[in-house]
C-alpha cells in the first residue's frame, strides 16, 4: 500500500503542475508556429519518430509529458534478442538512434541463439538505464529542426479532408491539424504522430490496489483516449507488467549461474566498429530456478491480485510469474538477476513480472536460493491500457479514419522497445513524407522485419501484445541483422531521405569490400588435391573445381582463416577487420540459400495478385495438414492474401502457385 501511495503522489504532483517547460532552438515558447510534424511522447517510439522527421529537414515538435523521462527505459534494462535484435540493425540502418545509443551505454554484449546459423542470431545488449537515458537526451535535445517540449495533448485538431490532395490514399473525410495541450493552446502541424505507450487510460495495479498511471510517477492520457474513442476509433485494452528490483547488496550471488559477455562486443549500429567498453569490463548475468514455495504464495494470494484475475490478454511471450505457475504448475521456472546499471547498485529480476501485495513480493523473493535477504527498491506491479486496433492504420503507418494522423508503438499493440521503436522511425519517415508532399516509404515482408511487423499488424491485427520473432518472418534466411545495411540504407537513402550522406558512403565502401572479396574468392577456382596442397587441409572432398568462396564456409575442417592467410593482400580490407571477416563468411555460407530465396521472392512479387478458384480443394495439396486447414479456412482470393497467412512459408507459396497453374490448366 505505501508504495503505491508513492505512485499516486507522483501522479498527483504532476497533474497540479500545469506549467509546460519548452526545449526550443531560438524560440522561448513555442505557441503560434506550425510545425510540418508533432509527435507526442518522448518514448522509444517517439524519439525515433521525432529524430527521424527532423533529419528530413521536416520542422519538428516532440511533446513529452517530462523532459526527464525522454529515453526512459521502463521495464527490463536491455536491447535486442532474437528478433529483436534484427529490427535495431534496421533501425540503424535507417540511420535511427537506438543502436548507436546502445553502443555508447551497454554493460554486457552478446548474441543470442549461436547454435542456430546467423540468419537467426540475436544481438542482445544489457543497458545501463541512466546512461541510456541521458545519452538520448543529449541527441534529442541537440537534434535540429527539433524542437521539445514538456506538456501533455488533451484533444487533437480535426479538419475536413482536401479532396483534391495528391497523396491521399484513404477514402477520410477528416484530417488532423495540429494538437491541443493540457491548458488549451492550439499547435498547429501538416502531420500528428502519437506513440503514447502505456498511457492511453493507463492503470496500475498491486495486489487489490489500482491507480491511474501510465507509469510509476506519471499521469495517464484520459483525454485524448476519449478523444480517439470519439473519433471512432476501434479501442481494445491490453495490460503487461514489470518485476521488482533489488538492492544489489543484499543478494548473494553464490548459488547462481554466471553468465559472461562475449569475448568480442558486435556493435549494433553499422557506423561502429567497437562498442564503448572492453568485454573484461563489462558485468555478468545470472539465472536462479523459483522453488516450489514461489509456487505456493502464488496460489495463496490470487484473492489479492486483481491484474492476474482480469480478462484481459497480457504478454505471451513475457508472461508474469503468476501467469507461469498458473499455467505450467509443475515447472520450476528460470530467472534473470541483471544490473541496471555499471555500479550495480540496482538488479532486475527477469521473469519474475508480478502483481501481487508488495509484502508477498518480498515473501516470493525471499523464498529464492540466493535471495533469503533481498531487499526490494521497487516492487513490480502491473499496468492496463488503451490500445487501437492496428487494422485501422496503413502500411505507411497513418490512420485510415483520420488523414496526417499516424499510430506507433503500443498505441498499436505491441510490446517492447524495439518494436515501438521500428514503428516510430516508420511513422516518423511517412509524416515527415506526408508534410513534403511525396509519396511514402514502405517496407514490405521481403525488406526485413520492420515489414514483417507492420504487415502482420495491419494485416492480422493482435489481441494480445505482439512481440517480434524470427519465426515470424518468411525470407529470414536473406534478412540476416549482418546485411540490414545492405538491404535498407541506399533504399532509405533514395526513397525516403532519411539517411545522411556520411551513412550513405559508409555503406557503399562496405559494400564495395564485400562485393569485390565475394567476386574474387568466386574467380579462384581449383581442385580438391591442390587446395589440399596450398592450404595445408586434408579430406577436402569434391568431384568438380572448388572456388576459395565455397571453401571460405561450405567445408568441414577448413577455417576462414585458412583462405585469409593464402590471400593476405586480395583480402587486406577484410582481414583488417572482424566485422567485415564474418560478414563474408555468413555471406558464403547462405550463397546458395539466399539466391534461390532471392528468385522466391522475385517469383511471389511477379504473381501475388494471382486469382485462387473459388472452388480450389485445398486438401489435395502436398503441404503440411495445419497450412492446408487454414487455407481451406480463410479461402484467400490471391497469392498475396494467402502469403499473410501465419505459417505459410516462400516454398508453400510456390507450390501454391505451380499447383494453380495445373488445375487452371486441366
Amino acid at each position: 500500500m505505501a508504495s503505491l501511495m508513492k505512485i499516486y503522489e507522483g501522479v498527483l504532483s504532476r497533474l497540479l503542475n500545469n506549467a509546460s517547460l519548452c526545449f526550443c532552438k531560438s524560440v522561448s515558447y513555442a505557441t503560434t508556429e506550425k510545425y510540418d510534424v508533432i509527435v507526442v511522447g518522448g518514448g522509444h517510439a517517439g524519439c525515433e519518430a521525432a529524430h527521424a522527421s527532423a533529419r528530413m529537414g521536416c520542422s519538428t515538435l516532440l511533446l513529452t509529458h517530462k523532459i526527464s523521462t525522454i529515453g526512459e527505459m521502463s521495464c527490463n534494462p536491455s536491447f535486442g534478442g532474437i528478433g529483436k535484435g534484427h529490427l535495431i540493425k534496421e533501425i540503424d540502418a535507417l540511420d535511427g538512434v537506438c543502436g548507436r545509443i546502445c553502443d555508447k551505454s551497454g554493460i554486457h554484449y552478446k548474441i543470442l541463439n549461436r547454435t542456430k546459423g546467423p540468419a537467426v542470431w540475436g544481438p542482445r545488449a544489457q543497458i545501463d538505464r541512466g546512461m541510456y537515458k541521458n545519452q538520448m537526451q543529449e541527441e534529442i535535445l541537440n537534434t535540429n529542426n527539433l524542437t521539445v517540449m514538456e506538456s501533455s495533448v488533451d484533444n487533437l485538431i480535426i479538419d475536413k479532408t482536401d479532396s483534391n490532395e495528391k497523396f491521399k490514399i484513404t477514402d477520410s473525410i477528416s484530417k488532423c491539424s495540429g494538437v491541443i495541450l493540457e491548458n488549451g493552446q492550439q499547435i498547429s502541424s501538416t502531420c500528428v504522430v502519437l506513440t503514447t505507450g502505456t498511457f492511453l487510460r493507463g492503470q496500475i495495479n498491486i495486489g487489490l490496489e489500482r491507480v491511474p498511471a501510465g507509469r510509476k510517477g506519471d499521469a495517464p492520457a484520459i483525454k485524448l483516449a476519449d478523444t480517439l474513442e470519439n473519433l471512432g476509433f476501434k479501442i481494445g485494452r491490453l495490460k503487461t507488467g514489470t518485476p521488482p528490483r533489488l538492492l544489489a547488496s543484499s543478494v548473494n550471488f553464490k548459488p547462481f549461474t554466471t553468465w559472461k559477455p562475449d569475448s568480442f562486443s558486435h556493435p549494433f549500429s553499422f557506423m561502429n566498429e567497437n562498442v564503448w567498453i572492453s568485454p573484461e569490463n563489462q558485468l555478468d548475468c545470472y539465472t536462479v530456478p523459483t522453488g516450489a514455495k514461489v509456487k505456493d504464495i502464488v496460489h495463496k494470494t490470487l484473492h489479492l491480485n486483481s491484474h492476474v484475475n482480469e480478462e484481459i490478454n497480457g504478454p505471451r511471450y513475457c508472461p508474469s510469474i503468476e501467469s507461469k505457475i498458473l499455467k505450467f504448475p509443475d515447472r520450476t521456472h528460470m530467472l534473470w538477476v541483471e544490473p541496471e546499471e555499471l555500479d550495480t547498485k540496482i538488479l532486475y529480476l527477469q521473469g519474475f513480472s508480478c502483481t501481487m501485495p508488495e509484502e508477498y513480493q518480498l515473501e516470493a523473493v525471499r523464498s529464492i536460493e540466493g535471495l533469503e535477504n533481498a531487499e526490494i527498491t521497487q516492487p513490480g506491479y502491473g499496468v492496463e491500457y488503451d490500445y487501437m486496433d492496428p487494422r485501422q492504420i496503413t502500411p505507411a503507418l497513418e490512420t485510415k479514419k483520420v488523414q496526417g494522423l499516424f499510430f506507433a508503438g503500443q498505441i498499436n499493440g505491441t510490446t517492447g522497445y524495439e518494436e515501438a521503436a521500428a514503428q516510430g522511425i516508420i511513422a516518423g519517415i511517412n509524416a515527415g513524407r506526408k508534410s513534403q508532399r511525396k509519396p511514402f516509404f514502405y517496407l514490405n515482408r521481403s525488406d526485413g522485419y520492420i515489414g514483417v511487423l507492420i504487415d502482420d499488424l495491419t494485416t492480422h491485427g493482435t489481441n494480445e501484445p505482439y512481440r517480434m520473432f524470427t519465426s515470424r518472418a518468411e525470407f529470414r534466411l536473406s534478412l540476416r541483422p549482418d546485411n540490414a545495411d545492405m538491404r535498407l540504407t541506399l533504399k532509405a537513402y533514395e526513397e525516403a531521405g532519411c539517411v545522411s550522406e556520411k551513412r550513405k558512403l559508409k555503406t557503399e565502401k562496405t559494400q564495395c569490400i564485400l562485393t569485390e572479396s565475394e567476386q574474387f574468392l568466386k574467380t579462384v577456382k581449383m581442385k580438391s588435391r591442390e587446395w589440399s596442397k596450398i592450404i595445408n587441409v586434408e579430406n577436402i572432398s569434391a568431384t568438380r573445381a572448388i572456388s576459395a568462396f565455397e571453401l571460405l564456409s561450405q567445408f568441414t575442417g577448413v577455417t576462414p582463416m585458412h583462405i585469409y592467410k593464402t590471400f593476405p593482400n586480395e583480402l587486406k580490407p577484410v582481414i583488417e577487420n572482424k566485422l567485415l571477416q564474418e560478414r563474408l563468411e555468413t555471406i558464403s555460407l547462405y550463397d546458395r540459400v539466399v539466391h534461390r530465396q532471392l528468385q522466391e521472392i522475385e517469383e511471389l512479387k511477379k504473381e501475388e495478385n494471382m486469382m485462387i478458384p473459388e472452388n480450389f480443394d485445398y486438401s489435395k495439396i502436398v503441404l503440411k495438414v495445419e497450412l492446408c486447414e487454414k487455407l481451406a479456412q480463410s479461402r484467400p482470393v490471391n497469392i498475396a492474401a494467402a502469403s499473410r497467412i501465419q505459417g505459410m512459408t516462400p516454398t508453400a507459396l510456390i507450390y501454391l502457385i505451380n499447383y494453380i497453374r495445373n488445375f487452371r490448366y486441366s
